[in-house]
């Protein structure tokens, strides 16, 4: 089953990134099959096995809830232990769900952006695959229990449960930030003169702090598995553009001159465009 998932990630890449090749329009990034595909098939991978770590979790025996203590949390995260609302567990979907669409409509928001839909979009794959990799594997190996875990008022259940013991770190968080400073990220290099760019990264930057907030008072995250979850998502989302941009040779370089009557060395300095 996984083998064909792996197969038709590769397809899917390699169409994508085919699509690029019948554009007629610069773009400042580059991106190929042969690199692209692995890194796709690895962060899907280590998702895969991230959320296989949290499905053979261990819940809470009921000696280890009565232990727990709100002066046991971590001083910063103290005051959100005990935290609890479904209507902000709810809440929190709405952004999150919405910034998966924000990419596609980066792709097509300009017309040379629409030509490279393509490759974007194996940018965008690569990086959530990249997101996914982090929280999954993080919620499934480190155990620390969700902040509604020290609210008395809660049935056992709720508190024992399997799932109320991956708090480390935020995965909505992650993924949110994920997608949106990546079509930030892509909307900038691509419109770098485009006097749109402040609100574009006040956006990107506004989504997944909402997203954090519900969160928090959802009882579902402290304050630092938000923060540690909006800066892996927001790197991720900078970072795996920022590799595929194309490069320019630039520095000092040195080489040997040679003429009919004479012979030195020459140096030239190469500026970046």
């Amino acid at each position: 089953m996984m083998r064909n998932k792996y197969f038709s990630l590769l397809l899917l890449t390699f169409i994508l990134v085919a699509q690029n090749a019948f554009s007629q329009s610069e773009s400042p990034y580059q991106t190929s099959f042969k690199k692209d595909a692995p890194l796709i098939v690895a962060g899907v991978g280590l998702s895969y096995l991230g959320v296989t770590l949290i499905k053979n979790k261990k819940e809470l025996t009921l000696a280890e809830v009565a232990a727990k203590s709100k002066d046991d949390v971590f001083f910063m995260d103290r005051f959100s232990a005990g935290n609890f609302s479904d209507q902000a567990d709810k809440d929190s979907y709405i952004p999150f769900y919405g910034s998966f669409a924000v990419a596609p409509i980066v792709a097509l928001i300009a017309k040379n952006q629409r030509s490279h839909y393509g490759q974007i979009s194996v940018m965008f794959i690569e990086t959530m695959s990249a997101a996914a990799a982090s929280f999954t594997l993080a919620a499934g190996l480190v155990q620390r229990s969700r902040p509604l875990v020290y609210n008395t008022s809660l049935p056992i259940a709720d508190r024992t449960d399997k799932d109320a013991q991956r708090s480390f770190f935020a995965g909505h968080t992650t993924a949110t930030a994920a997608a949106t400073f990546f079509a930030a990220k892509v909307f900038s290099d691509f419109n770098p003169d485009s006097k749109l760019k402040p609100y574009v990264w006040a956006a990107a930057a506004a989504v997944p702090t909402v997203v954090a907030y519900q969160r928090l008072r959802a009882g579902k995250h402290f304050l630092s598995d938000n923060i540690l979850g909006f800066a892996i998502g927001a790197g991720a989302g900078i970072l795996i553009p920022q590799l595929h941009k194309k490069t320019n040779q630039t520095g000092l370089s040195v080489n040997p001159v040679m003429g009919l009557n004479y012979q030195g060395m020459g140096m030239t300095y190469k500026f970046s465009k």
